[in-house]
């Protein structure tokens, strides 16, 4: 298989419009997308914010002086999650990232392949993984509540236990449902949610897959500290001898 490397978008063309579909079709021709972009790092992964405003400074802010655009862009991140045309999850350093579904099915059958994506959870995190099993997608406030971790005591055994789920490409993200009067993030199982790409993925990777991966951890450094970092964390299965991948 032949993989089309993406490039960042030239000066020389026009800058698009920052719509579902635009969004869309820049996470399926990049592969994985951060919503926006790292501050301080030089070689930041793609981002939405690169794509529809290059070299313009991103300020995150949310007070009167905020640039509008910070704003927009949150809410066209729901939009595109909602859709479900993409794969939305908290994966690259745990910020809000988009896989395109090529990418994502070649990420998680890797991954499966390899690993025992169960292995040496937490109670709290298979207990989190269950309730989503059992009924999928679930805003962010009720599965805390169902799970008895509920309120700001409960915040960081929720965070810490919720991680591995989002790292290990267990669950996705929804969209935004309306919990109490705010905005609250919904989740489900990949299996409910992107029930497609989670049997495929179960069959293992495909020569085009790993072709397809490969070449993203050449282009993009961010994504190849990701993956080792998930193999190295992340049990090999026991039917498989350990492998040397993960450094």
């Amino acid at each position: 298989m032949q993989v089309t490397m993406s490039r960042a978008p030239s000066a020389r063309l026009p800058v698009p419009e920052a719509t579902l579909s635009n969004a869309v079709a820049a996470i399926e021709r990049h592969g994985v997308m951060l919503v926006y972009p790292v501050k301080g790092v030089a070689r930041s992964p793609h981002s939405l914010w690169g794509e529809f405003y290059p070299r313009r400074t991103m300020r995150w802010a949310w007070d009167s002086s905020a640039d509008p655009r910070v704003a927009e862009l949150w809410h066209l991140r729901e939009r595109v999650a909602r859709s479900k045309r993409v794969v939305y999850t908290k994966w690259l350093t745990g910020r809000a990232t988009f896989f395109s579904k090529p990418m994502f099915k070649a990420s998680l059958a890797h991954l499966l392949a390899r690993r025992d994506v169960f292995g040496e959870l937490s109670r709290t995190s298979r207990e989190l993984y269950e309730i989503l099993a059992d009924d999928s997608p679930q805003a962010t406030g009720a599965l805390r509540e169902r799970a008895g971790l509920q309120g700001r005591f409960n915040e960081a055994d929720f965070a810490r236990a919720i991680k591995p789920l989002w790292s290990r490409l267990l669950i996705v993200g929804t969209g935004e449902v309306e919990e109490r009067g705010f905005p609250s993030l919904g989740m489900g199982t990949t299996e409910l949610i992107h029930e497609p790409i989670w049997q495929a993925a179960q069959g293992g990777a495909s020569s085009d897959d790993e072709a397809r991966l490969s070449e993203m951890r050449l282009r993009e450094p961010s994504f190849d500290r990701a993956i080792t970092r998930l193999l190295a964390s992340t049990p090999c299965r026991t039917t498989e001898a350990p492998d040397l991948e993960a450094g």
